[in-house]
C-alpha cells in the first residue's frame, strides 16, 4: 500500500470527512475513460521527448490498459472505486494510484511528469462534451426528421393558429410541426457551433504556468482528435466560459421541447382533442381508470427547469472566480454531465411521441371550421376586390363576428342576408351584397390556406418548400456530425495503434 499520492507537504493524511467532502469520484466516472486516453496520449509523449523509456513507457501503457479493461466491467469499476476511497480524491489520483501500485513508483510515478490536475481535468471535460454535443446534435436531427415525416403526413390537415390561446386563423398541422423544426434548426446550430470552441486541446498548460519539460503539446492534441491548442496556460486551465456558453445553449434547446411539449399537452386534453399519444407515451392514474396522462412531456417540462437552474448555477459558481485553478471549478462537472444526459433523454421521448401520436382530424376540422379563423380571409379578398381601407373592412367584419356570437355563436355563413345588409349600411361600406355574401360563403377552412400564399405561410405549396429547405439544411448539419465523428475515431484508432505498438501484453493475463 502507498502513501496518498499528492499530499508532500502535509504530514498528516485528510481526515476522513474532509476527504469524503472533496472527492469527486462518484461523478468522475462519468470522465474515467477519457482520463485513461489523455494519460495514455501524455506518456506517448513523454516518451518522444525522451523521459520515458520505451521500457517503461510500455508498462504503463499496460497497467492503464488493464485499468480500461477492469473498468468496462461494472463491478469491477465499484470494487476499484471502493477500495481507493480513502486514498482518492479525484479520478485522476485514482487512476496513477493503481499503476503506481501496479508498476512501482520509479515508473508509474513518471506519467504525471509535465502536467497538472489542473490542465488533465479540464483535458477530460473538454474530451467528454465533444462526444455529448456529437450525441445532442445526431439526436436533434433525429427529432427534426421525425417532426418532418410527420409534417408530410399533415399537409393538408386544418387546425386552429392561435395567439394568445385564442383561436386565431385556419392553419394545418404541417405548417405547426414545421414550425418547430426551424426553432431546433437553430438550436442545432447553436450547440453545433459549441464544438469548435469545445475541440482545443489545454493539455501540457500544466498547473497554471505551462513547464519546462520539453513536452510537445501539438502531438498529444493531435493524439486525442483536437483541432488545435488553447494558447495561454492561464486561460486553458481556468476559463469556463465555453462550457457555460454550451449550457446555455442546452438551456435553449430545452426549452424550445418544453414549448413542444406544452402543445402537445394541450392538444391531447379532452377540451382539445387534437392528438392522441401512444399509450407507450402516456401514463395513468392508481385511482381513476379512465385517465391517460401525458406525464413524459410533463416531466420535459420540468426536467427544463432543472437544466436551466444548473445554467444559473454554472454562472454562479465561475463570477467571483479570480484567474487560475479553484476546487470550485469541481462542481461544475455534475452540471454539464447531468444537463447532457437530461437532454439526451429529453429528445429521446419527444421522438418517439412525435413518431406514435395520432392526429384526430376530425376534432381539429371541426373546431377550426366553428371559429371564426376565416375572418382575416375575408376581409383581405374585400380589401383586393375593392381596394377599400383594410380598417374600414376590419370594422364591418368584427360586427358580423359579434352578431354570430350573439346569435349562439353560428358560423359567418349562416348570418342572414337581411342582418349582413344591415350591419353593411350601418358600416357605410359601399360592397355589392350579393359579392359580398359569396365572398363569405366560399370561405371554408380549405379555402382559406390556399388562398394566402405568402412565403413561409400554411399553403401546401409552402410547406413543401419548407421542408426542402429544411432538408438541405439537416443535409449540411449530418454531414458535419460525420466528419467530426470520422475525425475522433481516426485519432483514436491512431491512438489505440500507437498504444498497442508500444506495449508488450500479456493478452491471456490482461484480456
Amino acid at each position: 500500500m502507498i502513501d496518498v499520492l499528492y499530499r508532500s507537504r502535509q504530514k498528516e493524511n485528510l481526515d476522513k470527512d474532509v476527504l469524503n467532502f472533496l472527492s469527486s469520484l462518484k461523478e468522475d466516472v462519468n470522465i474515467l475513460t477519457y482520463d485513461i486516453l489523455g494519460t495514455q496520449a501524455h506518456c506517448l509523449m513523454l516518451n518522444k521527448i525522451g523521459i520515458l523509456t520505451p521500457d517503461e513507457l510500455s508498462k504503463i501503457l499496460s497497467s492503464l490498459s488493464k485499468i480500461k479493461f477492469e473498468s468496462k466491467n461494472k463491478e469491477s469499476l465499484q470494487n476499484i472505486f471502493s477500495d481507493k476511497l480513502f486514498l482518492s480524491e479525484d479520478i485522476h489520483e485514482l487512476i496513477e494510484t493503481l499503476v503506481i501500485e501496479d508498476i512501482g513508483i520509479d515508473i508509474g510515478g513518471k506519467m504525471h511528469t509535465g502536467r497538472s490536475r489542473n490542465d488533465q481535468v479540464i483535458l477530460d471535460v473538454r474530451m467528454k462534451l465533444r462526444d455529448d454535443i456529437i450525441d445532442i446534435c445526431e439526436l436533434i436531427i433525429n427529432v427534426i426528421k421525425s417532426l418532418i415525416g410527420k409534417s408530410k403526413e399533415h399537409t393538408n390537415t386544418i387546425i386552429s393558429l392561435y395567439t394568445h390561446l385564442q383561436q386565431a386563423q385556419i392553419g394545418t398541422v404541417s405548417h405547426y410541426l414545421l414550425s418547430y423544426t426551424f426553432n431546433l434548426l437553430r438550436d442545432l446550430e447553436r450547440v453545433s457551433s459549441s464544438f469548435e470552441k469545445i475541440n482545443l486541446s489545454p493539455l501540457g498548460s500544466c498547473a497554471i504556468g505551462g513547464t519546462g519539460i520539453p513536452i510537445d503539446r501539438n502531438y498529444t492534441a493531435s493524439l486525442l482528435g483536437f483541432e488545435g491548442l488553447l494558447e495561454n496556460s492561464i486561460d486553458a486551465t481556468s476559463s469556463r466560459d465555453s462550457m457555460i456558453e454550451y449550457l446555455s445553449f442546452l438551456s435553449i434547446l430545452m426549452s424550445t421541447l418544453s414549448r413542444i411539449a406544452e402543445d402537445f399537452i394541450l392538444w391531447s386534453t379532452s377540451e382539445f382533442n387534437y392528438i392522441e399519444l401512444s399509450d407507450r407515451y402516456s401514463s395513468t392514474s392508481s385511482v381513476m381508470p379512465q385517465k391517460k396522462n401525458p406525464d413524459p412531456l410533463e416531466i420535459i417540462r420540468s426536467r427544463t427547469s432543472i437544466v436551466i437552474g444548473m445554467l444559473i448555477s454554472s454562472l454562479s459558481l465561475i463570477k467571483n472566480l479570480p484567474s487560475g485553478y479553484h476546487r470550485d471549478l469541481q462542481d461544475l462537472k455534475p452540471l454539464l454531465s447531468n444537463s447532457a444526459r437530461i437532454v439526451k433523454e429529453s429528445l429521446l421521448i419527444m421522438k418517439g411521441v412525435i413518431d406514435t401520436f395520432n392526429v384526430n382530424k376530425k376534432n381539429a376540422f371541426n373546431s377550426a371550421n366553428k371559429s371564426y379563423g376565416v375572418s382575416l380571409d375575408i376581409a383581405e379578398q374585400i380589401v383586393i376586390k375593392y381596394n377599400i381601407s383594410f380598417r374600414k373592412v376590419h370594422k364591418l367584419i368584427g360586427a358580423l363576428v359579434q352578431h354570430a356570437v350573439k346569435n349562439e355563436n353560428i358560423s359567418l355563413s349562416q348570418i342572414s342576408k337581411e342582418d349582413v345588409n344591415k350591419i353593411l349600411k350601418f358600416t357605410q361600406i359601399k360592397i355589392n351584397i350579393d359579392e359580398l355574401m359569396s365572398i363569405i360563403k366560399d370561405t371554408t377552412p380549405e379555402k382559406s390556406i390556399l388562398f394566402r400564399n405568402s412565403y413561409g405561410s400554411p399553403n401546401p405549396m409552402q410547406q413543401k418548400d419548407m421542408v426542402n429547405s429544411i432538408e438541405k439544411s439537416l443535409l449540411v448539419y449530418c454531414k458535419v456530425v460525420s466528419e467530426r465523428k470520422e475525425l475522433l475515431y481516426a485519432a483514436f484508432d491512431n491512438l489505440e495503434k500507437e498504444v498497442i505498438l508500444n506495449t508488450i501484453v500479456d493478452n491471456e493475463k490482461n484480456y
